[in-house]
């Protein structure tokens, strides 16, 4: 059954991995993670670099390394996370090129705007805190 709102495997990987890490008061390494969520270690190695980079998640090295939070539960929005991975959220317009439509009224443009902006609100609205 198609879904309308779909999570990339990137954006899931990155939100239970955070909630996973959160819940734990040591590194959690990509090879405990790939057990814990079913994913290859090198997918959830790739996107927690990502979040490393932008400020989420802090990484150390050696046998007792792995992943943590940079910042408390409560100071990371849910959204931080997802836009990490995938990027700024477009609220989006008419996705046709030629902008030809017979309507009045674009029915794709409205529903699916409303739609995204319920969506990052959401997102905005839950901090990592709520998830541990």
């Amino acid at each position: 059954m198609p879904k309308v709102i779909n999570f990339s495997d990137a954006a899931s990987i990155g939100i239970h991995s955070a909630i996973l890490i959160g819940r734990t008061d040591k590194p959690l390494n990509a090879i405990q993670l790939s057990e814990k969520l079913g994913h290859s270690k090198f997918n959830i190695g790739k996107v927690l670099q990502r979040l490393v980079k932008d400020g989420i998640f802090s990484s150390l090295r050696g046998p007792t390394g792995g992943f943590f939070l940079k910042k408390k539960p409560e100071d990371i929005l849910i959204y931080d996370i997802y836009r990490s991975i995938e990027g700024e959220i477009e609220y989006g317009a008419c996705p046709h090129e030629h902008h030809l439509c017979p309507l009045d009224m674009c029915i794709r443009d409205n529903i699916i705007k409303k739609m995204t902006i319920d969506f990052v609100n959401h997102l905005k609205a839950n901090t990592l805190q709520d998830y541990i």
